[in-house]
């Protein structure tokens, strides 16, 4: 195993020997995945420069520009000169600290060019290309340049050249918000995105677009270059006055990043993103610890409870004590309170003015934590900053002090408003930098974060691991007080911006109608077993029993979010195809069991999912939530059955997925002279093929 290093002085002492000859406006270089079947071609053509890559030997991107402008500085995208080349090779085994695997592969092979503007002998830039079996990642290094201390990046001139005619998933790019539907189209129908964006070519390669190791950057959306060609390029989420990137040197852009796989389960398992960020900085994690959690958040968004104080408050003493009691009988370690501290009637004002120490007069936040406590159940805490981050930030310190001596070990955090200071933008540069400072700061306090209206994930939970999910997703709240989210909508979720990083959706509502709030006009557009399904399918390591806990009492049903955990050592895609259907298992990291969720879009379906991944010779108990006959999301969402049955590695199971359906299932290993089901699975598939005709 090679481990290696390259660092700014390292490559200026291996490219400093080289010289500028007069073809140097011209030259071609290449490098390969380790399997090989990735390829990555660099050229220098007439002093611009571009990338190509292929894979199996087909063009995947055609040759497209690169580099960078800025303001005061000749650019470096044209009339450049090459100087050396480097190339290595690296390959690590490590340990997530949490996740869906038990371990990741770090592989690539690595090939570093060195350019300069033909007319500047001091202003070079490194372009770094990792190749992976999975992808490639691109980043532009500047060093230090002879007397110049920072620089303003005016654009970034990346492309992405994409050959053929590929089906894309996208949402427009929007500077401040993720929070949409995804388009589904020809490539001709897409003008801009935000990223992850994914391709489906019509020989079944698929391939995504986004990046890694966003630090001190600007978020990158992408724009096309022309209505008339297949040419995306990159378009940075600008500061107010027009500018970027604001940057000391020396500088180093965030990875541009291409996933790819031969089918639409491959990307579901690529850790590219992961691996291009640098290893924890967190040296004892025993405090970061995934779990489950209820929380007083989904009655305000269907308007039974407040956030602010009056008659329909939400976060009570009272009302926490009997969410605490629910979460202690259910086994459900934690509880989020939304809404318990001063300042929610500022919310959504233009300024808000949140108080992150003070509790409304209603809420006893020592006697909640106490009694919390008592009971073994962890309060997550809440920040919502409204957008006022100069508010948030002076109170940051305070906060975090507060929520430490309480016992507070994860705080969601929210920017829902009006950005402060104005003219700022979520995804700039000024947010990104700001949402690094509260995960150190959260670090430092040995607190975990959930993040709402977040800069996209680009992998950072791999260096900061307090960094455990975020929103940044059209999520299980739009279904409360909008059209709602399709069923198709989590069908491509886990292609899209599942590719990027955990994120918290907040499944689990059973009353999907919404009957106890009297909302005839909105409503969740799936079955009750797909709200199950959903706790495997949708990745994150905090995952929500989003509903009002009553709607769990004395529901059979329930007994799956109970069972089924949020840290993985194993992951398997069974079926998939974008838009339509998924069926995900994983394997619980602190025992032998097994999880599946499978779920479908409007139709309903009948998947084969081969039972491989379990152990050989070894029985199972597999423990089946299925949609019951006649079940549809529309007219009958609630029917779910609860099946026991025996299975093993040499099983197919058939999954019958009622209209906007799904399945959810546990596999328990047993001994062989342990009691078995009665039922083995070969009847339930029976069952099952049966069941589809009344779907």
């Amino acid at each position: 195993m090679r481990f290696f290093s390259l660092s700014f002085v390292t490559f200026f002492s291996i490219f400093s020997i080289s010289s500028c000859g007069l073809d140097s406006l011209n030259m071609h270089k290449e490098t390969t995945s380790p399997d090989g079947k990735v390829r990555l071609v660099f050229q220098l053509k007439g002093g611009i420069p571009y990338y190509s890559l292929f894979y199996h030997g087909h063009s995947l991107i055609s040759p497209s520009k690169m580099g960078l402008r800025f303001k005061g500085y000749s650019h470096l995208d044209s009339n450049l000169v090459f100087l050396s080349s480097e190339s290595a090779s690296f390959s690590q085994v490590w340990r997530p600290v949490w996740g869906f695997t038990d371990s990741i592969r770090n592989n690539y092979n690595q090939l570093t060019i060195l350019l300069r503007q033909q007319d500047t002998a001091h202003r070079p830039m490194e372009i770094v290309f990792r190749v992976y079996d999975d992808g490639v990642g691109f980043r532009y290094r500047i060093p230090d340049w002879d007397g110049v201390d920072s620089v303003f990046v005016t654009d970034e001139k990346t492309q992405f050249h994409i050959a053929g005619k590929p089906e894309v998933w996208w949402t427009p790019a929007n500077y401040d918000s993720y929070e949409m539907l995804y388009q589904n189209g020809p490539m001709d129908s897409l003008k801009t995105a935000n990223t992850p964006v994914t391709f489906r070519r019509e020989d079944g390669l698929h391939f995504n677009l986004h990046e890694a190791d966003l630090t001190d950057y600007a978020g990158m959306t992408l724009k096309k270059a022309d209505e008339t060609n297949n040419v995306l390029e990159c378009d940075l989420v600008p500061w107010p006055d027009g500018i970027k990137v604001k940057a000391k040197l020396p500088l180093q852009t965030p990875w541009r990043t291409i996933q790819l796989s031969r089918d639409a389960g491959g990307l579901l398992t690529s850790h590219l993103i992961q691996n291009l960020n640098e290893p924890s900085k967190i040296e004892n994690t025993s405090w970061i610890q995934p779990m489950k959690y209820v929380g007083i958040w989904w009655g305000m968004h269907i308007g039974v409870f407040t956030w602010h104080q009056g008659p329909k408050h939400g976060a009570t003493t009272a009302r926490a004590k009997q969410y605490i009691d629910f979460a202690a009988r259910h086994n459900i370690p934690g509880l989020l309170i939304e809404g318990w501290n001063e300042g929610w009637e500022t919310w959504l004002s233009g300024k808000n003015t949140p108080d992150f120490t003070k509790p409304y007069p209603d809420f006893d936040m020592e006697e909640v934590a106490r009694y919390a406590k008592e009971k073994d159940v962890r309060i997550i805490g809440h920040h919502e900053s409204g957008g006022n981050v100069p508010n948030y930030e002076a109170q940051l310190d305070s906060a975090f002090r507060y929520y430490e001596r309480l016992g507070v070990r994860a705080v969601k955090t929210g920017y829902a408003g009006k950005m402060h200071p104005e003219g700022q933008h979520h995804h700039g540069q000024f947010m990104v930098n700001h949402y690094r400072r509260v995960v150190k700061k959260a670090a430092q306090h040995h607190i975990m974060l959930d993040v709402h209206e977040p800069i996209k994930p680009t992998g950072l939970s791999r260096t900061w691991p307090n960094m455990m999910t975020r929103e940044g997703v059209r999520g299980m709240e739009y279904n409360a007080w909008s059209e709602g989210n399709p069923p198709e909508h989590t069908t491509i979720l886990p292609f899209t911006r599942g590719l990027a990083g955990p994120m918290d959706y907040t499944p689990g509502i059973f009353d999907l109608t919404f009957e106890q709030a009297g909302r005839p006009d909105r409503r969740v557009h799936t079955t009750l077993a797909k709200q199950l399904a959903l706790y495997v399918v949708l990745y994150s390591p905090l995952q929500m029993a989003a509903d009002l806990i009553e709607n769990y009492e004395n529901q059979p049903a329930f007994r799956f979010i109970e069972d089924v955990p949020v840290d993985w050592s194993a992951t398997h895609v069974l079926q998939a195809r974008i838009g339509d259907y998924v069926a995900i298992a994983r394997k619980d990291k602190h025992s032998e069991d097994w999880y599946i969720g499978a779920v479908t879009d409007e139709q309903a379906r009948l998947l084969e999912l081969p039972l491989s991944f379990l152990q050989a010779g070894k029985t199972y108990r597999a423990e089946i939530y299925c949609d019951g006959s006649g079940a549809d999301w529309q007219d009958n969402p609630l029917p779910v059955e609860i099946t026991t049955c025996a299975a093993t590695s040499a099983d197919t199971l058939k999954a019958a997925l009622a209209k906007g359906g799904g399945m959810a299932v546990r596999l328990i290993k047993v001994s062989e002279t342990g009691d078995k089901p009665v039922m083995y699975i070969k009847d339930f598939n029976d069952k099952q093929i049966e069941k589809i005709n009344t779907f």
